[in-house]
């Protein structure tokens, strides 16, 4: 199979790059370079922004038979300051590639979304079928890419899957930017710096290891799926504290946050069920939270010692 994949230079794209290779499949990675370099050394690599006509030419000549779509604009604050600019990048970045899919014949696109489109749920872990209330340009963009998704499937007969991700963590998942909490806990635990925790760290999250994420991408890929929008999640919540003690003992490093009023418009709790996903692909999450947070912990601490 020819696979593309958008964003294959960031944190969870450069892993699917590496999961698709592994598997025997050949494979071509679009990224515009602006927050990733994770690039593979012998993969077709075409750098240049979603959103390029140029995009459609291209897949044109090469026909990628699957298009797995990772590139996005994934900061809810920018989103709010900058709404046109977060729409150039997810809603005409989106149509960029559908277009690119129908000029290439594609068989399939993989959707990347956010549990962010859920909004405030009813209930948790919120299922797969639930009622989709964005509250924020960056959620609204994902719903459009879904809409966008759906509508080509009906016009040119491309089949889609959207895989809605909980907060996925892991290894090439770097502090800089509008990074996971994670990782931003990491590095300074890591380095002696404070860290600190918003409100009185009752605040939940569902996170989910990279390596799991790929594993439902490279699934989504195939045949199972159509039409489906999947959770990619445990269905688990963890506390911002008992994260925080997590990573501190994982890293070595004394458990001491400081503590902060809490953010505006932050979710008070978050998880997303994912027993439709393995219904559909097979799938469930393999990789446990303190077993994920130990890789990633490795994988900071070697990067910091290139570094020096």
């Amino acid at each position: 199979m020819l696979a593309l994949v958008t964003g294959a230079a960031g944190f969870i794209g450069s892993h699917l790059v590496d999961r698709l290779v592994a598997d025997g499949h050949e494979v071509i990675g679009v990224d515009d370079m602006s927050s990733g370099a994770n690039v593979r050394p012998g993969v077709e690599l075409w750098e240049m922004d979603v959103a390029d006509p140029a995009l459609a030419e291209r897949a044109a000549v090469r026909r990628p038979e699957v298009i797995c779509h990772l590139a996005a604009q994934v900061s809810v604050r920018f989103s709010v300051a900058d709404p046109l600019g977060d729409a150039r990048t997810n809603v005409v970045g989106t149509a960029g590639v559908l277009e690119a899919a129908r000029a290439a014949g594609a068989r399939k696109v993989v959707f990347t979304s956010s549990c962010a489109v859920y909004g405030v749920p009813d209930a948790l872990p919120v299922p797969a079928d639930a009622e989709l209330r964005p509250a924020s340009p960056y959620a609204a963009s994902k719903v459009s890419g879904e809409i966008y998704a759906g509508m080509y499937r009906q016009l040119h007969g491309i089949d889609f899957t959207t895989l809605t991700l909980a907060n996925v963590y892991g290894p090439r998942q770097t502090p800089e930017g509008e990074a996971g909490v994670i990782s931003i806990f990491t590095d300074a635990l890591l380095a002696g710096r404070p860290t600190k925790v918003f409100g009185d760290g009752s605040q939940t999250r569902d996170y989910v290891y990279v390596l799991d994420v790929v594993d439902a991408f490279a699934r989504a890929a195939g045949d199972a799926g159509g039409g489906r929008r999947l959770n990619v999640g445990t269905g688990l919540q963890t506390t911002d504290r008992d994260l925080h003690s997590l990573v501190a003992g994982s890293a070595g490093a004394p458990d001491d946050p400081e503590f902060a009023p809490p953010r505006l418009g932050d979710l008070p709790a978050m998880s997303i069920d994912p027993r439709e996903t393995r219904e559909a692909l097979g799938w469930e999450p393999a990789v446990g939270l303190p077993e994920g947070l130990a890789e990633t912990v490795a994988w900071a601490r070697e990067r910091n010692a290139s570094r020096d």
